[in-house]
């Protein structure tokens, strides 16, 4: 199956959350650059960079943004 480069996501000022649902690829956060498949679920606190990479034509996710702006671990502090 043919495979995209990858994906330009910029950081966003809220929690988020993936949820693959179908395809693969990989997912690049802080350096870090793990597989991600259907079902993988991935948490990426405000503020990060991030994206995904050599994903599958057919490669989609859900994405859920939530809590406070700057995320909930500033808020918490």
């Amino acid at each position: 199956m043919p495979r995209r480069a990858a994906t330009g996501n910029s950081p966003h000022n809220r929690d988020e959350i993936y949820v693959i649902v179908t395809g693969s690829g990989y997912f690049v956060d802080a350096g870090t650059r793990q597989t991600v498949t259907a079902g993988t679920c991935i948490f990426v606190p405000a503020g990060a960079n991030h994206r995904f990479e050599d994903f599958t034509d057919d490669f989609s996710t859900w994405v859920f943004f939530y809590g406070p702006a700057g995320g909930e671990a500033k808020a918490a502090s």
